[in-house]
């Protein structure tokens, strides 16, 4: 068996080689165009990639051979679904590799903001001491009401991390109807958000979820309020975020995910006041990298042997591998 992977798609792919040696060729090389693509995939049965982008001419790119893509993470918004299958490729992905990690990264960026520790970090390395004019109110978790959009496996483990800290914890999910232990179920996405002392975002990017959270949405926050996404950075308008942190009317926000990745030198982002920002790494342990590198590759073997997975999903799952797509 062959699998082709995208350079820096495996964290532990020297060791997989090594314990696979036998049973499984791997070959790894750039995948970020249709000719690096059709190189890879020369005789491969797989390929697995990360947050390379996978759309019609890459699929039709794709060696013959190829009967499934591993996607090394959780979303799905870099690969065309329709493409894949309409080439006959099936997609298995991993949603459940770093649920605590990420749920753990977003509650501890809330607290990180709620507590101004950057603030309190700077006076004290500036000024050498300050008390609350020069770090800035601070309002108390007891007292709050935060909003978690979004209430997949990531959503409740953050509910889970969030419930003990906080006076109340509100989530909107359409696809949720049952209680959530220790929340409150709203009716919708304006109810989330009204006088929400902070947000937290647990949803895929989509045609519908795109900028889901703009100007109307942020302005129906309380004043002073925080906003967090660890999801996708297409969810949020960055403009007026930026011009929400500006004006005053958000307290802070952090980030791990951005419209595009890496964040431009350019970003609004990159000078926006009380803005905490990571590099898309909220699924980061090395228990979840060794988790994510073994469990896409034997679910991508898996697949080509049985047609099964045992760690991920399948996005997609086609009958055949076509060569043409008809007009």
């Amino acid at each position: 068996m062959r699998i082709a992977v995208a350079r820096g798609a495996l964290a532990v792919l020297d060791e997989l080689a090594d314990r696979l040696r036998g049973e499984v060729d791997f070959v790894t090389g750039p995948a970020d165009t249709p000719g690096e693509i059709a190189e890879l995939t020369a005789g491969a049965d797989a390929l697995v990639v990360t947050l390379h982008r996978l759309d019609d001419p890459c699929f039709a790119a794709m060696a013959d051979s190829v009967r499934v893509v591993g996607r090394a993470g959780v979303g799905l918004d870099t690969i065309d679904l329709d493409a894949a299958r309409a080439h006959g490729v099936a997609v298995v992905y991993q949603p459940a590799y770093a649920v605590g990690e990420v749920a753990t990264h977003a509650v501890a960026m809330l607290l990180a903001l709620q507590r101004r520790l950057s603030q309190s970090d700077a006076v004290v390395r500036g000024a050498g001491w300050g008390g609350g004019a020069e770090i800035g109110p601070i309002f108390s978790l007891g007292d709050a009401s935060v909003a978690v959009l979004g209430c997949g496996r990531i959503g409740r483990a953050a509910v889970e991390r969030l419930v003990p800290f906080v006076g109340e914890v509100r989530v909107f999910d359409p696809l949720v109807t049952e209680p959530i232990p220790g929340a409150r179920l709203v009716a919708d996405l304006g109810e989330l958000l009204d006088d929400a002392d902070a947000l937290s975002l647990h949803v895929p990017l989509t045609p519908q979820t795109r900028h889901i959270i703009g100007r109307r949405e942020i302005r129906r926050m309380r004043q002073g309020a925080l906003i967090v996404n660890v999801s996708r950075g297409g969810l949020i308008d960055e403009d007026e975020l930026a011009l929400a942190l500006a004006d005053g009317h958000l307290a802070g926000a952090g980030l791990d995910v951005f419209e595009t990745e890496p964040l431009p030198q350019s970003s609004p982002l990159r000078t926006a006041p009380n803005m905490l920002l990571s590099p898309h790494n909220a699924w980061n342990s090395t228990s979840a990298a060794r988790r994510l590198s073994e469990w896409t590759v034997a679910d991508v073997i898996a697949y080509i042997a049985t047609h099964e997975v045992n760690h991920g999903r399948l996005a997609v799952e086609p009958a055949v591998r076509v060569t043409s797509v008809p007009e």
